[in-house]
């Protein structure tokens, strides 16, 4: 029980992550109303989310962003991306997409090595692609396609597919090992206000929506797909949505 309770401050911030990250897509409109059965209750749990981000993440954010100069902020940020290696690599191998995860590896190693530790993305700068990918994006690769939208209390916007997925994350995530097996919040908690103050621009946007929600779900429904199919999602059928009318 203890280990929970101070697993809190670093799920707060994780809840501003997804509640800002997502905003900074267009809306589009559900394909499938089918996704949202929950959405009475998906409302009322993002209506907390929201004033608990604005309550804690928020002002947390923006005391690191005034305290903290741009660079030495970027570098962390190229520190903790560089650490979520293992979890890319692992789903690259469960999707069966070989050649990317040695491309993985070698850009890993170039910004553990030339980019000391991950500070400096050198990996990008000479043009080596990087790979983002998880458990729940290898669940929909292994076959499902389709899950309802899910808003889960302080964890903010999954699916109930993503949020399976997201399960399997610690055993892999050297930050959620640190936390897990040395009782060592700090690296997360780190990690999660410099991600929260990076997202910090798309806040505007998400005040003005005219329905926050909306933005939220229907931005990460198509991020997700988006990512799923790696940039190339397919078509919708619009001969099947006429016929729907």
């Amino acid at each position: 029980m203890k280990r929970k309770l101070r697993f809190l401050p670093a799920i707060v911030l994780l809840l501003s992550v997804f509640l800002v990250g997502c905003a900074s897509q267009q809306p589009v409109t559900l394909t499938n109303p089918e996704d949202d059965p929950w959405e009475a209750y998906n409302r009322k749990i993002h209506t907390f989310n929201m004033k608990l981000d604005k309550a804690v993440a928020r002002p947390v954010a923006k005391g690191y962003e005034t305290v903290v100069p741009e660079a030495p902020r970027r570098g962390v940020r190229n520190f903790f991306r560089n650490l979520s290696y293992p979890v890319t690599f692992l789903n690259l191998l469960l999707q069966g997409k070989f050649e990317d995860s040695l491309t993985a590896t070698g850009r890993f190693l170039m910004n553990s090595t030339v980019g000391v530790l991950g500070f400096v993305d050198v990996a990008t700068k000479v043009e080596i692609p990087e790979y983002d990918e998880d458990f729940g994006q290898t669940l929909a690769v292994w076959g499902w396609k389709n899950s309802r939208y899910l808003v889960m209390p302080v964890f903010g916007p999954y699916t109930a597919r993503d949020f399976l997925g997201r399960s399997f994350y610690g055993y892999f995530s050297p930050i959620s090992y640190v936390a897990r097996e040395y009782n060592n919040y700090i690296p997360m908690v780190v990690d999660l206000i410099s991600l929260r103050a990076e997202l910090l621009p798309f806040q505007a946007e998400l005040d003005a929506a005219n329905d926050p929600y909306v933005l939220i779900r229907d931005a990460y429904l198509q991020n997700r797909e988006f990512n799923i199919y790696d940039g190339n999602p397919p078509a919708p059928d619009y001969d099947a949505l006429l016929e729907e009318y």
